[in-house]
């Protein structure tokens, strides 16, 4: 059985937003790099543990995972700094109404790591359509979704953020209205909302 199929029937919810996206996350990590390591960067061996108690409890074990091994098995990411600056944008705006911080911090790593992905982000989410992410980042990060008025693509929209917070200018148009690049930013990404799903 592949890992993903493990943890979504160890999920209570298999409708949840957040596990579908967080099973996508770990099952591509354990796929790539094997279950000797842990699977995101910037999540600890104990952080890890709570995230699967959370939300695929049981999954450790039908895994086969050896958390004493896991506790000093970091695994090396060399776009760890492009991570840890999407985490921190997520942070910044995320609603602790929503869950407890262990939760929205387990989110922010999992849509960061994803966002190193060469497809659009609800799909390196394994999220049926792009509808169940702007629904799960409006639930744990409502601040920023809120800025993305245009419906800008979110991989796009979380970099143009960090690029402005650091005062850094990379699009060769003054505004989006005008650029040559506008459907690259802002184009149909091939999916529509397939049901309406728990965000919790």
């Amino acid at each position: 059985m592949s890992a993903h199929a493990v943890l979504m029937s160890c999920a209570p919810d298999a409708n949840d937003a957040a596990a579908l996206a967080l099973a996508g996350v770990l099952s591509t990590a354990f796929e790539r790099h094997g279950r000797s390591l842990l699977p995101m960067p910037g999540l600890d061996a104990t952080a890890t543990r709570w995230l699967l108690a959370r939300w695929f409890p049981g999954a450790d074990v039908a895994l086969g995972l050896d958390w004493d091994a896991l506790a000093g098995a970091d695994r090396f990411e060399p776009r760890s700094d492009e991570i840890e600056e999407v985490v921190s944008l997520l942070r910044e705006h995320a609603d602790l109404a929503a869950g407890p911080a262990q939760a929205s911090d387990a989110m922010a790593w999992a849509m960061a790591c994803a966002s190193l992905g060469d497809n659009h982000l609800w799909q390196d989410l394994c999220l049926p359509s792009r509808n169940e992410l702007s629904a799960l980042i409006g639930h744990w990060f409502p601040g920023l979704a809120a800025k993305n008025t245009q419906h800008m693509k979110w991989k796009k929209f979380f970099y143009k953020q960090l690029c402005e917070r650091e005062d850094i200018l990379i699009c060769k148009a003054p505004t989006c209205g005008v650029c040559t690049d506008h459907a690259v930013c802002f184009g149909p990404e091939d999916a529509q909302a397939s049901q309406v799903i728990a965000l919790h």
